[in-house]
């Protein structure tokens, strides 16, 4: 059996590291940047209504939790919606939750998925300059502990990194969601 790769993407679960401080620093203090995610689409998402569903989609990070819009009757959704986190600690893992809108009772899961990006921030701590469009910097492969459903690869493109992510959805039948992250640099703040 493969070992997992070190920075892949944890589907198993990853304690959350807690920060411990005497100080009154703020989490501003700590911020290396911001990661958008672009909530691509989902594939073949589990059926909770009578022959499809209502899908939207739940980022957690912390304490952030951000949301996408409400896809009607659609099991293979196309949101093309950026969502963007505030990064101060990268081995934090990104929780994804997948969620069927119901009007009238809770809204029902249709799977999960947990990711990291470990390997993402080592890649943007390279030096990359001069490197042609569209190199590959890294991969990082599907393994029992993690939940990608093919190898992803990130990429230099255009002076950034970026990174497509094709999630398979945990605790349900079937479903997958597809995502691309990109780095935002903010004024004063460094990847090191």
């Amino acid at each position: 059996m493969e070992s997992p790769r070190k920075g892949g993407f944890g589907c198993s679960p990853i304690p959350l590291h807690r920060r411990g401080g005497s100080s009154g620093s703020s989490s501003m203090d700590n911020l290396l940047g911001l990661l958008r995610i672009r909530v691509k689409r989902g594939i073949n998402l589990a059926v909770r209504d009578v022959r499809t569903s209502d899908p939207y989609i739940v980022v957690k990070m912390g304490k952030q939790k951000l949301r996408t819009r409400v896809i009607k009757k659609d099991v293979n959704p196309e949101w093309n919606e950026d969502l963007t986190l505030s990064i101060s600690d990268p081995n934090v893992p990104i929780n994804l939750t997948v969620y069927d809108h119901d009007t009238f009772s809770k809204d029902d899961k249709m799977g999960d998925a947990e990711f990291d990006i470990k390997s993402f921030m080592e890649a943007m701590k390279m030096e990359l300059q001069g490197l042609p469009a569209g190199t590959v910097v890294d991969r990082v492969f599907p393994t029992r502990g993690n939940c990608l459903a093919e190898e992803s690869r990130i990429i230099w493109t255009d002076g950034r990194i970026s990174q497509d992510l094709c999630l398979r959805l945990r605790n349900v039948e079937c479903g997958e969601v597809e995502l691309s992250l990109h780095w935002i640099d903010l004024p004063g703040t460094r990847v090191s």
